[in-house]
Parts: C-alpha cells; sequence; structure tokens
C-alpha cells in the first residue's frame, strides 16, 4: 500500500469532509425546498378552489352567469400566471363556464364526467395540478334535517394550477444547492493548497538541508527565518551543522596524527624486518653450517665410538679379573651413553632443519613392536619390572609406513617408563581405528607404575632438553631429547602424543600413527595349524600379561583353562583329565625358584608338554628349569611369533608334511631382462632371479635393453640408471614409447638414491625402485607385487648361511655380509670379491685423474659406480664412505667440500689391495 505525501494527506483531509458535508447539508435543504413548493402549490389551489366554491355558489343556485363569470375572471386574474384554467360544471357534470379554454381542456371534461365528489380532490399530472371541489347548497330547507339534502351539491369548480413555477423552483434550489457545494469544495481546496504549501516549503528546506548534512555539506542554506515549530528545527539542524564542521576538523587533527604516529611506526617495522630478516638468514646460516657441522661429524664420532663398542665387547671374550671387567663394563656403559646422546642430538638436529623424512616400506606391526621389547627386556628385567604387550585381536598386522622411526618413539616411551619405574610393571596397549579402506590409525599406550610427574611440569617434557625435574638428570641422565623428537616423530606419522601422570601413581603416555594397509599384505606364516583344539592350561598371575596371552590362545583357536593363581591352578591339576600344553607364567626372583619348581613337578604328569615364562633372560636359570622338568623356558615379555613356534614344534615334528623339503621349488613362467654396466651386479641379479624366474636375458647398457624390447616381450625389466652409451632414464622412456614392453614393469636398480630422485623415477616411468644391495626378499617382494603369477605367501625367515673362510684376512672385509649378499652361496660371494678387487685399481686410476682434472661430475660417475659393486661383497667402510660422497656429489658437486672423505676412500681402496695380497697400481 502506498503511502500519501503530506501535501495530499492535507488534500484528502480537507476536501473529502468539506465534500461531504456540503452534500449532506446540500441535498437536505433541497430535498426540504422541493418539498415545500409542492406543499405551497397544493395549498394555493386549496385556498383559490374552496372559497370559489362558496362564493360561487349563490349565482350559480340563481343561474346569475354574470356574476359567475366576473367571479371566475376576477379570480382567475388575480392568480395569474398560477391558474391554467377554472371551470364551473353542473350536477350533471355539464360545463357551465371555464374563464380558459386550452388544447388539455377535453382531458379535463373526460375526469369530471366520472367523478362524484364529497369534498376537495386533487389530481396531479406531469405539468398541471387539478382541484375538483364540490359547491355545496348549504341554503336548502329541509324539516326533517336531512344530512345529506342539507349537504347536497350544486356543482363542481374545478381549478388547474400550473406547475412549471415549482419546478422551475425546484431546478433553482437543486441549481444553487450544487453551485454551494462546488464553491465550498474550490475554497477548501484553496484554503488546503494554501495550508500545504505553509508546511511544504519549510520541510522540502529542511529535508535538502539534512540530504547536505548526510552528505557531509555544512552549508545547509537555512539563513531566514520560519514559522512556529519549523524554526526550532531550523535552529536545530544549523547547531548539527556547526557541531559536525568543529568534529571534522578535530577528527582531521587525530587522523594526521595517527598517520604520522602510523608512519613512524611503518618505519620501524621495516627498520626491524630489515634487522629480522638480516637475522634470520644469520640464524639460517649458521643453522646450516651446524647441520653441515653435525652431517659430517656423524660419521666421525660413530666411527671411533663403534671402534670403542667393538673392541669393548672383544675384550670381553679375554680372560679378565674382576677389576678389567669393572672398568670394561665403565667403557661400555659411558659409550653406548654417548652414543645415545649424539643419536638424540642428531635426530633433534635433522627435525629443526625439516631434514627427517619417512620412509614408507612394508612390515609387520607385531614384529616391530617384538624387536622393541626384546631390546628393552633386560633393562626391565634387571629391575624386576613386569613389562607386558596386550594388542587386539583386530589391529591389522600387514602396514606401509616407517618401521624404523616408529620403533623409535616406543623405545623412547618405554626406555623412560623403565628408567623411572622402580617396582611394579610396565603395559604396553595397542588398538587401532579404521580411517578408510587404506589407511589405518594404529593407537598405543604405554603406561608404567613409576614416580608420576606433577601436572605444573608436564608440558616442560616435551621442549627441547627438558625435562620434569631439572636435577633428575643427575639420577637417570639423559639429554632431555627423547620426548621432543618422539613428539616430531608422531606428527610426521599425522598423529598426536598426551600423558596423563599424577605425582606416586605412575604416567600414561598415549600416541597415534597413521599407516597404510598395503594391497598386497604379507601372509600370516605362524604355524598355528597344528594348535586348533589342543586344550592348554595356562598360569599367569599378572592380569595384564594374563590376558594378553589367553587372547592369543583363543585367537589361534585353542581351548584354554585360565588361572589367575596357585589354588585355581592346583586344582584344575587335580581333576582327573590331561591337557595338551600346559604354560606357567612367573616372576624370576630367586625365592620363587622352589615354588615354581613345585608347580612343574605338580603338573608334569597332566600335560604333555610343559612350557615356562619367565621376566629374565638369564641362560643358566631358563636351563635350570628346563633341567627341572619344562620342555622350554621362553622370556618375557610375550613374543607371539616365538611362542607360536614353540608351542607348535612338536606337532609339526609329527606331522610327515612339515619335513618334505623346501628346495625343489618351481620355476615362475616368466621372462626377465636384467641391464646394468657392472658384470658384479649383473652376475648377482642374474644368480637371485636364476633361483626364482625361468627366463633370464641381461644387458649391459641402455642401448642394447632398447633393441631387446623391440624384439622380445618381458614380464620384468630390472634396469641400472647410470651406464655408458645409454642411461636407464632415456632407455626407459624409449621402451616405453616404441617397443613391445610398452605396458611391462620396468624397476629402478640404484645403489643410492635421495627421496627427490626416487619419486623423479616414479615420474619418468619406472614402476618402482629397488636399493642395492638387493636380497632374495626384495626381488619376492616386487615380483609378487607387479606379477600375477608369483605366490603371495612367502616364508620370511632368512636362511641360516653356512660361515665359511674368508679368502684372506682383512678389517675392510665383512665375510658374513658378503655370503648374506651372495644368498649364501660361497662360490658366488668369492667371485663377487674377485670381480670387485680387479676393478679397484682401474677405478684408483679413473678417480685419481679425475681428480686432477677436477671433474666433479667424472668423480660422480666412478663412485657411483664403485657404490653399486660394493654392495654386493662384504665391504662395509667401503660402501659407507662411497654412499656418502655420492650423496654430498649429488647435493652439491663441489670437490673441495669432500676431499678428507675422497682421501679417505683411496686410502682404503689401497689398503684392501694390500690386505688381499695386491700391488698397489
Amino acid at each position: 500500500m502506498t503511502k500519501l505525501g503530506l501535501r495530499d494527506s492535507v488534500l484528502t483531509l480537507t476536501l473529502i469532509p468539506t465534500m461531504i458535508i456540503g452534500l449532506i447539508l446540500g441535498g437536505y435543504f433541497t430535498i426540504n425546498r422541493y418539498i415545500e413548493l409542492d406543499e405551497i402549490l397544493y395549498q394555493q389551489g386549496s385556498t383559490i378552489a374552496e372559497p370559489l366554491a362558496i362564493a360561487i355558489e349563490q349565482p350559480l343556485l340563481e343561474r346569475n352567469k354574470p356574476l359567475l363569470h366576473r367571479l371566475i375572471s376576477h379570480t382567475h386574474n388575480k392568480h395569474s400566471p398560477a391558474i391554467k384554467s377554472i371551470a364551473v360544471f353542473d350536477t350533471q357534470n355539464n360545463l357551465v363556464m371555464t374563464s380558459n379554454y386550452h388544447r388539455d381542456f377535453k382531458q379535463l371534461l373526460a375526469l369530471q364526467e366520472s367523478r362524484e365528489l364529497t369534498g376537495t380532490e386533487i389530481i396531479n399530472s406531469e405539468k398541471l395540478l387539478t382541484f375538483f371541489t364540490p359547491v355545496i347548497n348549504y341554503a336548502t330547507q329541509d324539516t326533517q334535517w336531512n344530512h345529506n339534502n342539507f349537504h347536497s351539491s350544486q356543482g363542481t369548480v374545478v381549478v388547474q394550477l400550473n406547475k412549471e413555477q415549482a419546478i422551475i423552483g425546484q431546478q433553482q434550489a437543486l441549481l444553487v444547492s450544487g453551485i454551494v457545494i462546488i464553491l465550498s469544495l474550490i475554497l477548501a481546496a484553496l484554503l488546503a493548497l494554501r495550508l500545504t504549501r505553509m508546511f511544504i516549503q519549510p520541510l522540502n528546506k529542511l529535508v535538502l538541508a539534512t540530504d547536505k548534512l548526510i552528505e557531509g555539506k555544512v552549508d545547509t542554506g537555512l539563513n531566514h527565518t520560519m514559522l512556529g515549530e519549523f524554526e526550532l528545527l531550523r535552529e536545530g539542524l544549523n547547531t548539527i551543522a556547526h557541531t559536525m564542521v568543529m568534529q571534522r576538523d578535530e577528527m582531521q587533527k587525530h587522523i594526521d596524527q595517527a598517520t604520522s604516529d602510523y608512519r613512524e611506526t611503518l618505519e620501524q617495522y621495516e627498520t626491524q624486518n630489515i634487522q629480522l630478516s638480516m637475522a634470520k638468514k644469520e640464524a639460517q646460516g649458521a643453522n646450516r653450517v651446524k647441520s653441515d657441522f653435525l652431517a659430517k661429524m656423524s660419521h666421525e664420532l660413530r666411527t671411533p665410538l663403534n671402534g670403542v663398542i667393538g673392541f669393548t665387547r672383544q675384550l670381553y671374550k679375554t680372560p679378565l679379573n674382576k677389576h678389567q671387567k669393572d672398568y670394561l663394563d665403565t667403557i661400555e656403559l659411558s659409550a653406548n651413553s654417548l652414543m645415545t646422546i649424539i643419536s638424540d642430538i642428531l635426530d633433534f638436529s635433522k627435525l629443526e632443519a625439516g631434514a627427517m623424512e619417512l620412509e614408507s616400506i612394508q612390515f609387520q606391526l607385531r614384529d616391530a613392536i617384538n624387536e622393541v621389547l626384546t631390546l628393552l627386556a633386560p633393562s626391565a628385567h634387571e629391575k624386576q619390572l613386569e613389562l607386558s604387550i596386550f594388542i587386539h585381536p583386530h589391529v591389522p598386522d600387514n602396514l606401509t609406513g616407517d618401521p624404523t622411526r616408529f620403533k623409535q618413539v616406543l623405545i623412547n616411551l618405554l626406555s623412560n617408563a623403565i628408567k623411572f619405574t622402580e617396582k611394579g610393571a610396565i603395559k604396553v596397549d595397542v588398538g587401532y581405528r579404521l580411517l578408510d579402506e587404506e589407511r589405518a590409525s594404529i593407537l598405543v599406550s604405554v603406561t608404567d607404575t613409576g614416580v608420576g610427574i606433577p601436572m605444573d611440569k608436564q608440558d616442560a617434557l616435551f621442549t627441547p632438553f627438558g625435562q620434569a625435574d631439572s636435577s633428575i638428570t643427575r639420577k637417570f641422565g639423559g639429554t632431555g631429547l627423547g620426548l621432543i623428537i618422539t613428539k616430531h616423530i608422531v606428527e610426521a606419522m599425522n598423529g598426536h602424543i598426551s600423558l596423563n601422570s599424577a605425582p606416586g601413581n605412575g604416567t600414561c603416555f598415549t600416541f597415534n600413527a597413521v599407516f597404510t594397509i598395503p594391497s598386497h599384505p604379507i601372509s600370516n606364516d605362524l604355524p598355528c595349524q597344528p594348535l586348533i583344539n589342543k586344550r592348554i592350561l595356562y598360569l599367569e598371575p599378572h592380569e595384564h600379561t594374563h590376558n594378553a596371552t589367553v587372547s592369543l590362545l583363543k585367537e589361534w583357536q585353542t581351548h584354554v583353562v585360565a588361572c589367575f593363581d596357585e589354588q585355581s591352578f592346583l586344582t584344575k591339576i587335580n581333576k582327573d583329565f590331561s591337557y595338551d600344553i600346559c604354560i606357567i607364567g612367573h616372576t624370576a626372583a630367586i625365592d620363587d625358584m622352589q615354588q615354581l619348581k613345585s608347580y612343574v613337578k605338580a603338573v608334569r604328569e597332566s600335560t604333555d608338554y610343559l612350557y615356562i615364562m619367565l621376566n629374565t633372560v638369564s641362560h643358566n636359570m631358563r636351563e635350570a628349569f628346563v633341567g627341572s622338568g619344562a620342555d622350554a623356558c621362553l622370556s618375557k615379555p610375550l613374543n607371539h611369533r616365538k611362542l607360536c613356534e614353540v608351542l607348535a614344534a612338536p606337532y609339526r615334528l609329527d606331522h610327515p608334511v612339515h619335513n618334505i623339503e623346501q628346495g625343489n621349488e618351481k620355476l615362475l613362467p616368466l621372462k626377465v631382462l636384467v641391464v646394468d654396466d657392472n658384470d658384479a651386479n649383473l652376475k648377482l641379479i642374474y644368480t637371485l632371479l636364476e633361483e626364482q624366474i625361468e627366463t633370464i636375458d641381461t644387458a649391459h647398457n641402455g642401448s642394447q635393453a632398447y633393441s631387446l624390447s623391440k624384439s622380445h616381450k618381458y614380464d620384468f625389466i630390472f634396469m641400472d640408471i647410470q651406464m655408458p652409451i645409454m642411461d636407464g632414464i632415456t632407455a626407459c622412456k624409449l621402451i616405453r614409447e616404441s617397443s613391445l614392453n610398452e605396458d611391462t614393469p620396468i624397476i629402478a636398480v640404484t645403489a643410492h638414491a635421495l627421496t627427490g630422485e626416487k619419486e623423479q623415477l616414479l615420474k619418468d616411468g619406472f614402476k618402482g625402485y629397488l636399493t642395492k644391495p638387493i636380497d632374495e626378499d626384495m626381488l619376492k617382494q616386487i615380483i609378487s607385487d607387479h606379477s600375477p603369477q608369483s605366490p603371495i605367501n612367502r616364508d620370511k625367515s632368512k636362511a641360516v648361511v653356512a660361515l665359511s673362510q674368508p679368502p684372506f684376512e682383512s678389517d675392510r672385509l665383512d665375510w658374513l655380509l658378503a655370503l648374506q649378499r651372495a644368498g649364501g652361496k660361497n662360490e658366488l660371494a668369492i667371485e663377487m670379491l674377485n670381480m670387485l678387487l680387479l676393478s679397484v685399481p682401474e677405478t684408483l686410476r679413473l678417480l685419481n685423474d679425475a681428480i686432477a682434472n677436477e671433474d666433479c661430475q667424472h668423480v660422480l660417475s666412478i663412485v657411483h659406480k664403485f657404490h653399486g659393486a660394493c654392495c654386493y661383497t662384504g665391504v662395509p667402510k667401503l660402501k659407507s664412505l662411497s654412499e656418502t660422497l655420492e650423496t654430498a656429489l649429488k647435493n652439491n658437486c663441489d670437490l673441495s667440500y669432500i676431499e678428507p672423505e675422497l682421501f679417505e676412500l683411496i686410502d682404503e681402496l689401497n689398503n684392501l689391495l694390500n690386505d688381499a695380497g695386491m700391488k698397489e697400481p
């Protein structure tokens, strides 16, 4: 609905009431005038007709026409022009006399003929008003006083009056009334317009002034005085304008001052930013120098420390007196502590520099955790602590991630728990949450019964060099870097670490890490099939270990009778019932040995096989219990693989299927191409593949490989990267573009590749990569991932290498490692070593020439080729040196930067030749 303006409102409120009132009053007076004129006309006709009827009574009786004519004419003339005509009729309705014959007189005669009157009657027509009045004879003699005779009629007087004047009067009244109403409306409109003009003009000026104020203009233009309240509004707007001027001036002053201060602040900020940028560059440079220093010193620090630790352990094997043994214990403890401190500092330095990157390899979670527990179990057993592990049965065992860093986190938390716990137990619980079909979040909690940590000291634990107590280092030792390193590693694995602790109530560290679930999981090779439906009696007083073991046994589908205490255990024995297996878990305290032996003696007749689980790694104590009647003695914490193998061993031996030798495995019907310019590498890969693959072709450079790929279809191609004539990357691209092997998986084989180089290899067309040294498990994994014809189930246990005598004695030769690299084949190991030794003189000559010519790229090529040869022979120090040199040259090809390492490599090569009895070139 549209709102009316002030002008329209005033006009509406003025004119509408005026019009309504004028119409009401004009109509009222017009109707009254109309009725009044009709009544006057009726009254005038009656006043003329009735007296005339009385006056002509005598002339009519006497038939005196002159007198009658004179009366009629006189009456007509006196009331003319109102009277149209006067006529007199006798009793027979005959016309006696009339004052005027007119054209409508015949209608009057017709009306008179059928009329009998007892009084005056009036007939109203369109133009005439006719009065019929009887002439009464009042002079009649009647002795009987007859009423009718007394009022007998002598005739009729008819008077016709014109209605024209009455109609004209009515029209005049209506016209006057309309004129009056119109004039009233015009007057009201003029007054309303005048009134609106009085309001609208000041209001328009006030509105215009308000608009100016809104636009920021202070000149309102309201300089003339206004009427009434408008003057108050005008003064108010002028006051507002004046106030705005003052406030604007004041605000402008503040703005100018603020702008000046802001400019000064910006200048200060710019100066500070320049200073901060310079300080940042200096700090980054110092940090880079520190990182470079630590990276260079890592080898220099660890090498002598490893020597100290190694020769200390060698001295343990020699005859020692008590004091010498104490000295060696102190040396080994100090060296291990120093190695731990160095490792923590180096890891922290990598974290600060953002140089720590996580690997992504497939591993088995339970085996990784068991490695950590096996490593730390002796420390816990020395303090008589119960170290137990419970892994939820549904936790996935096959994961893809960085097992080394995961174990580092677990080692840090468990080491701290053992360090700060004097008595009680340390529990490890492992659960998980499935994020999606490809990822799982592994949740690990480590709970101890140690001293606990106050709430106000907990935040300091996750800061560099921070500990709950500043004096705690003197008692327990440590750098205070373990937890901050742990926190960074957990966050790098997309997880979070937290703790819950109170003084005297122990501490619980909880962390989670996100891993990928592999598409080709390693099969579960536990021999749990023979244990199905076996009856097992189990005694374990410690609740956490008890529940963990029972969960495993039930997972292997055994029937478990579990006991927490001696009474229930002996009750189960006394029943007339035999068990297949009995497991007794106990502490390794000397005071409890007799009690434990009594358990063994009591249950020996009721079970086929008896096993004991103890908190000790002491070989003598375990042998003592085996000698007392137990079939085997296991060390806590529980290792699921060892437990399963021990429990299933006797049943596997009873089964003839387990005695079948595994030496005649069927070769896979695959055709493989191996490309490498180094004869030693080529021979080793060929030998390893020969035991698995049916057909193998070889090539010495990328050009030969490309030629073979155009005429032969292969299932796999193993391609070295750096080769003469044509490198592996170029050959891979050509094979992908035009050959018979566009879809064949091409695997890059490299002795050492940085993380960015590995990613680039995948972008260049390689399906995967293998890092030298390569063993059979790595090859099986690659073949399993990329070939549907390969067996998925693989035995993960390493073959036992039969140690033979090395061809010569040298501190630079690790013959056991050489045999492992050759897959346990003594002849192949000797051949690989000879090929390396024969290549050393040529390598030294080329290396010296490249150094003399300062040809950095040529040095990198020589070092890379030699590094690949070292991967398959037992020369760990030479491999480490060549790997360090290759990494440094790839990052910064500057010979002066690595000059000490180059000369050290040359010295080591000469020393190796001397040890082998070969002359230096």
